[in-house]
């Protein structure tokens, strides 16, 4: 369930009517709830309320806004970092260092240095070269780093290839059968506390069959550690739970499915549960606004052109990613059509052969399902203005992300000496 529904004709995020937000802001832009994050937060966390000390790490990368993250901090949420940015982001919106677990298969010196220097949970490696570098960091800063390693337990999720992150052709974590090799190597290691594992195989899973599968890989592996004299208190389950994007397909597994399915797995683990939800919090907490540009003839269906693109949203042209389009004010009426956007690339389509909403120029549309991966991912592409951002709590909004506007991007362009003048010198 979300909070964007139609009040008097018009669709409203909670209180507050979208077709308000457009004319104050202007279009495109993202418009997120503050009341369906915490729903969606509760839902997770009565799921899991059996459990002894569950830590919920918001996975930032999902959504990164700052008023996003300080929403789920204040709710009781960690975070799952990816960079040295995602964890200064963290920590400015009001997360508690030691709810902090970083991730990544890429982490540098400076962004180690980081977050021994800011606290965190936990590091979870991803090869025996991050762990020596780690080593060598923490030493030098006479720290001592909370560790556990990212398995790879060879399971295919199921979903797109490029979100899949568990088989063994993927590049993240160390295989699951090298595993007890590079706990004896980390153990010697100095400046290192090994206390977990940890496991992530993709994300929008719909199904609980391959979460099923990686838990129990984990657990017996849990047991082969603690057998060679391992302490191993902490075990990081990831994320990837899927949410309802198309009403046409099977509702993925609710949050009450995976948490009895996680209880049954790994509540004897003796070992507190880490999780790291990204999209289940936010996807459909957030919409993309945009407003129709015109309606052009199509060969077999006209084109709805809107004034969002690929640059806004990026996932229909990375992904193949299916948003439900829906009119802001519905007459009723109903047409197929082809949803594009202005960037110069084919590849900027929303949905093709789509039935939907009839709608006409100047119509405002929303994209449902916006709330992660999407602003996130926006760029400035065709030197358009990046987009901005709004949160809405019940009768109360408020720009989280100003628009960056094409004068900013110019002005942030520098010219070289060597070409002074060039810029005011007119066209040959």
């Amino acid at each position: 369930m979300d909070h964007f529904q139609l009040k008097d004709g018009e669709l409203a995020c909670e209180e507050v009517g979208l077709a308000e937000i457009a004319a104050s802001v202007g279009t495109p832009v993202y418009v997120y709830s503050t009341a369906t994050m915490c729903r969606h937060v509760a839902a997770l966390c009565e799921a899991l309320e059996p459990l002894p000390d569950p830590l919920i790490a918001y996975a930032v990368k999902a959504n990164p806004n700052g008023a996003v993250i300080s929403t789920l901090a204040k709710a009781g949420l960690g975070a799952d970092v990816v960079s040295g940015g995602e964890y200064r982001r963290a920590r400015a919106a009001g997360v508690p260092a030691d709810k902090i677990v970083f991730s990544g298969v890429g982490k540098t010196e400076e962004e180690m240095r980081l977050a021994l220097e800011g606290g965190l949970y936990q590091f979870n490696l991803e090869s025996l070269d991050e762990a020596e570098m780690l080593s060598a960091v923490a030493k030098a800063m006479g720290r001592t780093a909370p560790v556990g390693f990212r398995v790879n337990p060879d399971v295919a999720a199921g979903g797109h290839s490029k979100i899949t992150t568990g088989a063994a052709e993927n590049k993240f974590g160390i295989a699951i059968g090298d595993a007890p090799g590079a706990y004896a190597r980390i153990a010697t290691l100095p400046g290192l506390m090994v206390q977990g594992v940890a496991v992530h195989i993709g994300s929008q899973l719909t199904s609980l069959d391959p979460l099923d599968r990686a838990f129990t890989r984990l657990g017996e592996l849990i047991a082969e550690l603690r057998a060679a004299g391992h302490t191993i208190g902490v075990a990081d389950l990831g994320g990837g739970l899927g949410v309802p994007h198309d009403p046409d397909h099977p509702a993925p597994p609710s949050p009450a499915d995976y948490g009895a399915m996680v209880r049954r797995i790994a509540g004897g683990w003796n070992a507190r549960l880490v999780f790291e939800p990204g999209r289940l919090i936010v996807g459909n907490a957030g919409v993309l606004l945009s407003r129709v540009i015109r309606v052009k003839p199509g060969a077999t269906d006209p084109f709805v052109i809107v004034d969002a693109a690929m640059n806004d949203l990026m996932r229909p042209a990375l992904y193949d990613a299916w948003h439900r389009i829906e009119a802001v004010r519905p007459s009723g009426n109903r047409r197929t059509a082809n949803v594009v956007g202005p960037v110069c690339e084919t590849g900027d389509t929303f949905a093709t052969a789509r039935p939907m909403d009839e709608v006409e120029a100047g119509d405002l549309v929303v994209f449902r399902t916006a709330g992660a991966y999407a602003a996130a991912m926006s760029s400035t592409y065709n030197s358009r203005p990046l987009t901005p951002e709004v949160l809405v709590d019940g009768k109360r909004w408020a720009i989280v992300r100003p628009r960056v506007d094409v004068d900013a991007l110019i002005a942030a362009d520098r010219i070289p000496d060597w070409l002074g003048g060039c810029a005011d010198s007119p066209s040959s």
